[in-house]
């Protein structure tokens, strides 16, 4: 095998010839958007629609400046500068697989202490939206008002500190102070994590941590700056030394590749302050209601995920693809989602909640994707509580089944106790994960001391046709096992 070409602008036409590379010129770029939290779904979605854009001529007052606020985004933008913060996507499907290289990315701002140079370059007028996907559970929620948490130590700290913040939100406070200042005016805020109502989420926590410190600025911010609420869909495996691998086998030497499936969505509600890039132009929605969209896709997409992943990391399953070939996991989440979750879910242009279950199964069951059910079950602190608890909670007011969503909270505090049925460990996997096993562990002789976390199940933790139902699962899967109780709830 030929030697991989290593990933650069001063490489891209020895790239091999099946490999879509940028038409446009690189260096003729200018900045219009910042990302924070640059990972690789944001460089399979979001960078991608801006680069589809760029191919057509469009847009090239909009390339993407990355950015992060934990120590390990450093080594992320060492990585990349040292390619030119190019990416090469690598679509993995049953029908063939395409490799493209994203250039939409223009810079990376430095990792400091205080995050000085993130507030500066936020503060600069080029800079029109600021993105994000920081994850679900990273808005700091107050989990029992879902409030702001103001009492956390990371918004305890920036409220102290306003001016060498710790968080990305106290970042983003103190920028707008200076373009305030300085006449440059508000920008948009675009979150792009799985959270219903995301934008508003996003609002709440950037104005209350304002107002803690200045309550003149933080009403500014609210009067001034656009905050739409969207909904992304792609699924995007993690890094590892198997993708690694692939892009070399491909002829190319890139240090961060990413691989991803044959399918995209984005849904965004048209509400921008400064302007914006004509994303329809290349697939996405622009819509003033978005919540029905986030709905489908949050309970379908994202709570199945959680539903499947548990059993998986339980029976020692590896990945997504592999639990829905699995002759119980995948039965269940097509009973649960047909059954306990359709009926919770509004149709939308297009699609019906029928359809986008068969078309969720058939992305689940891509077994091209090496999607790890380590990593969809992470987090479940936010995600089940996110995802599954809101359709547990329509279904109790309806009066309709539930029974498969109580097995899958059960199999999620199965989980918790940190042990797979085969004895080996489940390492830490939520940022909650050392009260979730006590809980856990404890919820083996008594099952309601899982729901007795308060802060996960609010109301529910009260409901007694609820704690009936988990309870009853929660025994049978400990007296019996896991397969035990799939196989129950299957033939029921």
């Amino acid at each position: 095998m030929t030697t991989p070409v290593k990933l650069s602008n001063a490489t891209l036409s020895n790239l091999p010839q099946e490999v879509a590379v940028p038409t446009y010129d690189r260096a003729a770029l200018s900045a219009g958007i910042l990302h924070i939290g640059l990972g690789n779904f944001h460089r399979a979605h979001q960078s991608w629609y801006l680069h589809r854009l760029m191919q057509d001529g469009l847009a090239r007052d909009w390339g993407i400046v990355g950015a992060g606020v934990r120590p390990y985004d450093a080594a992320q933008r060492e990585k990349l500068a040292a390619q030119d913060y190019l990416t090469t996507l690598i679509e993995l499907d049953p029908s063939g697989t395409s490799v493209e290289v994203v250039g939409s990315m223009t810079d990376y701002v430095s990792i400091a202490d205080g995050n000085g140079p993130l507030i500066a370059r936020m503060a600069e007028p080029d800079i029109r939206i600021v993105a994000m996907t920081v994850t679900e559970g990273g808005y700091y929620i107050d989990p029992a008002t879902k409030g702001f948490d103001a009492a956390h130590g990371d918004m305890v700290h920036d409220a102290a500190h306003p001016d060498a913040p710790r968080t990305a939100f106290g970042a983003i406070v103190a920028a707008l102070k200076r373009r305030r200042a300085t006449g440059a005016g508000p920008f948009t805020l675009l979150s792009c994590d799985n959270l219903q109502g995301n934008g508003a989420i996003l609002r709440q926590t950037v104005v209350s941590l304002a107002r803690t410190s200045d309550p003149d600025l933080a009403g500014w911010i609210d009067a001034t700056c656009s905050f739409p609420n969207s909904m992304v869909d792609c699924i995007v495996p993690a890094t590892g030394q198997k993708e690694l691998d692939l892009v070399r086998s491909l002829g190319i030497d890139d240090a961060v590749p990413v691989t991803h499936e044959n399918f995209r969505q984005w849904v965004i509600e048209d509400d921008f302050c400064a302007g914006r890039p004509p994303w329809d132009r290349v697939g996405a929605t622009f819509t003033t209601d978005v919540h029905d969209y986030e709905a489908m896709k949050i309970r379908i997409l994202n709570g199945g995920h959680q539903v499947i992943s548990n059993p998986g990391e339980i029976l020692s399953v590896a990945t997504i693809a592999d639990c829905m070939a699995h002759p119980l996991i995948g039965p269940l989440f097509r009973k649960v989602a047909r059954e306990e979750v359709v009926p919770h879910v509004k149709p939308v242009p297009g699609m019906t909640p029928e359809a986008y279950v068969e078309l969720i199964d058939r992305r689940f069951s891509n077994p091209l994707i090496v999607d790890t059910t380590r990593r969809v079950a992470f987090d479940g602190s936010s995600r089940h509580t996110g995802f599954i608890l809101p359709v547990v909670r329509d279904a109790l007011a309806a009066g309709s089944g539930f029974e498969g969503l109580a097995l899958a909270e059960a199999l999620w505090a199965r989980m918790c106790e940190g042990t797979r049925e085969d004895g080996s460990a489940i390492e830490p996997n939520d940022p909650m994960w050392d009260a979730l096993q006590v809980a856990a562990r404890a919820a083996r002789a008594e099952p309601r001391a899982w729901l007795a976390q308060r802060q996960l199940y609010g109301d529910l933790t009260d409901n007694t046709r609820f704690a009936s139902a988990f309870g009853r699962w929660l025994s049978m899967i400990w007296q019996d096992g896991a397969e035990a109780a799939l196989s129950a709830y299957l033939k029921n």
